[in-house]
């Protein structure tokens, strides 16, 4: 169910600032969700530096009528932000301390948006030492704004409890339920003969980072040579993995047809041991795709055990196992597409998304 537009709101005027020097997560959730947020009266702008790695990206986000400033020094914001009468300054940072910039070279008042993993689960790595490297590099920095939001329930807790930040707020991802939607039969045995999807596939879209732990999805595909496995994405793990991968192992790449390979495999695998929340994860409920992942805090937002996906405790052997279960119950995947698609449409749509955010950045600004 989606949230009706508020009748004649006056337009709150909202700066969105990063200094990423790419395009991540965050960056794609400022170019997916500014646009769905005009019918609920926010309007926003986006600075982001001038280099190199972000010129494509803001070519898009000009191409869907979102106001950018290209910034080489913080300077140029200053005077973005003092002319044009934003009711509130959003901040994100890709740097350790990077928070502290903003608050000495911009007014404010500012908010900071938080896609961080927060945590990494690794079986014997204390969690109490890796709380207080984050502690050190970035919450006592970002508790310098006014207020947080960020894109989990969980990570809104995991901050409350941890970092001392009681002015956070939850906004939960939100996909694009049409973009990405389930098959028709006739469309997925299309897609499957064009991929040349034969077997039964399990799709693994990530980045080839430490986080998202693609060890262990080469150590699944070796248990389980029956099965192919299908790796999207590109990282500084690549040239390793591509090294170490079994024959039933096929490297994509960067890809722009996401959704439709999701509509063309069986499951999406995802072993990551560090989440917020997951948008590959909702991009594969919203394609009626059940998903394998890892059994910690942000995912169990999204799954429940035996319902849109598995959630997996016991590493290899048990993602081995649960692909295996799946690839010889159709009926069982079927109805945890279902329900991975009923799980987004109840909650996680980009319209959702964009009502939710809307609404809180328009109760901070008169707070």
């Amino acid at each position: 169910m989606t949230d009706a537009p508020p009748p004649l709101v006056l337009p709150l005027r909202v700066l969105f600032v990063t200094d990423a020097p790419a395009v991540g997560g965050s960056e794609v959730y400022l170019r997916e969700l500014i646009p769905p947020m005009r019918p609920y009266g926010v309007q926003a702008e986006v600075a982001l530096p001038e280099v190199p790695g972000t010129a494509d990206f803001r070519a898009q986000l000009v191409e869907r009528g979102i106001p950018v400033h290209a910034y080489r020094h913080l300077d140029e914001v200053a005077w973005v932000e003092r002319e044009g009468g934003f009711a509130l300054t959003v901040l994100s940072s890709w740097n350790a301390l990077g928070y502290r910039k903003y608050y000495a070279g911009l007014r404010g008042p500012f908010v900071s948006l938080i896609h961080d993993q927060l945590m990494l689960h690794i079986p014997g790595l204390p969690q109490g030492l890796y709380r207080a490297f984050y502690e050190i590099l970035q919450a006592r920095d970002i508790r310098g704004a006014r207020h947080v939001v960020t894109v989990s329930r969980w990570a809104a807790e995991y901050l409350r409890r941890w970092h001392r930040m009681p002015q956070v707020h939850a906004v939960p991802n939100g996909v694009n339920a049409e973009k990405f939607r389930p098959a028709t039969p006739q469309e997925r045995q299309d897609l499957r003969q064009s991929y040349g999807f034969s077997r039964f596939t399990v799709l693994v879209p990530a980045r080839m980072s430490i986080e998202k732990n693609h060890p262990a999805v080469l150590a699944v595909a070796r248990a389980v040579p029956e099965l192919d496995f299908v790796l999207v994405g590109t990282g500084y793990l690549e040239g390793a993995l591509r090294r170490l991968a079994t024959p039933n192992v096929r490297f994509l790449g960067k890809r722009h047809d996401m959704p439709e390979l999701y509509r063309a495999a069986d499951v999406v695998l995802q072993p990551t041991i560090a989440e917020n929340q997951s948008l590959a994860t909702l991009e594969a409920l919203s394609s009626g795709t059940p998903v394998v992942t890892n059994d910690i805090p942000a995912q169990r937002e999204l799954i429940t055990f035996g319902q849109e996906g598995l959630l997996i405790g016991n590493g290899v052997p048990g993602y081995a196992a649960a692909l295996r279960a799946l690839a010889t119950h159709p009926e069982q995947r079927r109805r945890m597409g279902e329900a991975a698609r009923a799980r987004v449409l109840a909650g996680h749509t980009l319209d959702q998304n964009a009502a939710g955010l809307a609404r809180v950045l328009r109760t901070l600004a008169t707070t």
